[in-house]
């Protein structure tokens, strides 16, 4: 692809003497949004870490906008625009909101006032808490709005709204829609309720004991509800 951001090929990657992920290709291009889907313990977080580069590689290739970066160690990674919220969402529990997103920031369109004002306005009220004076769901907008004050080029969100109450849920998936809506970041999306993440994104791999087993535009998956319980069967609505 000639606008490709980030390609794999043929990716073989895990831990120790363990293959977790097994022939994985795919792109994302600049700008775009790609849903992972699948089950527990197919192989999600590991594909987020390949890319992060925390994962022994075994095999296959990573480039980013052409240059290959599958030897690159994960803070060349991070300089050069990929961002990462993972599911535990390490927030600095004694700074407080500001002060988590001020320290990670660097120069870009994602500031401060655009993250407060265009995403997360409940982050602003709760701007003087401290990291752990927050709800789960205030967590997890403080996880991806540091991430964004990085100003990355590709997001990677792992399971943003993994254990939320519905309202929250409804107002994290809004914010993530707005983010998208902006065209500036590349997302890739892992999560396990799978509307959501097909509502949200424009292409989706379904993986499967580390190996693709689908691929396709989000939309048409969506609209297919068979085909959608037959390759993930996660939080599927009648």
């Amino acid at each position: 692809m000639t606008d490709s951001l980030l390609s794999l090929r043929d990716v073989r990657s895990g831990y120790g003497d363990a293959t977790v992920i097994d022939g994985v290709s795919l792109d994302i291009s600049e700008g775009g949004s790609l849903a992972i889907l699948g089950r527990n313990g197919v192989g999600k977080s590991t594909l987020f870490l390949t890319i992060m580069g925390l994962t022994t590689m075994r095999g296959g290739s990573l480039a980013w906008r052409g240059r290959d970066i599958t030897h690159a160690s994960p803070h060349v990674r991070a300089l050069m625009g990929i961002g990462w919220v993972a599911q535990e969402r390490e927030v600095f529990p004694s700074l407080t909101v500001e002060e988590n997103l001020t320290m990670a920031a660097r120069p870009g369109r994602w500031t401060l006032e655009r993250v407060y004002e265009n995403l997360f306005p409940r982050l602003k009220e709760r701007r003087q808490n401290m990291g752990n004076q927050l709800s789960g769901g205030e967590q997890q907008m403080l996880a991806i709005a540091r991430a964004l004050m990085t100003n990355p080029s590709l997001l990677l969100l792992d399971e943003p709204l993994e254990g939320l109450a519905p309202v929250i849920v409804e107002e994290l998936a809004g914010s993530i829609q707005r983010m998208m809506d902006d065209e500036g970041t590349a997302v890739i999306l892992a999560e396990q309720h799978a509307e959501y993440a097909l509502s949200l994104t424009k292409d989706v791999v379904v993986l499967e004991r580390g190996t693709i087993i689908h691929q396709s535009k989000s939309a048409a998956l969506l609209k297919d509800k068979a085909a959608l319980d037959r390759v993930v069967g996660l939080n599927i609505t009648a």
